[in-house]
């Protein structure tokens, strides 16, 4: 396989089964879970975060990096989902809410990356 092709593939086949995978994990929280905190979006973050960090500790090689560092985590993780919903508290007046939703995942992502590295 050409050298340019193959990182296209693992990116590809990560991003696929990860966008699969958050929109399995998002829909099974959502109704889980109905609340005024998007717990879906939450939890996936906060997981991707996690596992972010574990794969940067012990997988040091581009193939591993590029299938699930760029690919999966790239399409399971949504920062545009978390400020599209974020956005949308703060426009019906769920200040309370939003306050919880940005703080756990802003600081529980980072946390969670952290810990995932040092374990």
């Amino acid at each position: 396989m050409n050298t340019w092709l193959w990182p296209i593939c693992l990116v590809s086949v990560g991003g696929f089964v990860g966008a699969i995978s958050r929109f399995q994990l998002g829909t099974y929280m959502s109704r889980r879970f109905p609340s005024s905190i998007p717990y879906g979006t939450l939890t996936i973050n906060l997981l991707g975060s996690f596992l972010l960090g574990l794969l940067m500790k012990y997988h040091p090689f581009d193939n591993w990096k590029l299938l699930i560092g760029t690919g999966f985590m790239g399409a399971f993780t949504t920062f545009s989902t978390l400020n599209l919903e974020s956005m949308k508290q703060l426009r019906s007046g769920q200040w309370q809410a939003w306050m919880i939703y940005t703080m756990l995942s802003y600081t529980g992502g980072i946390l969670l990356a952290f810990i995932g590295y040092y374990i």
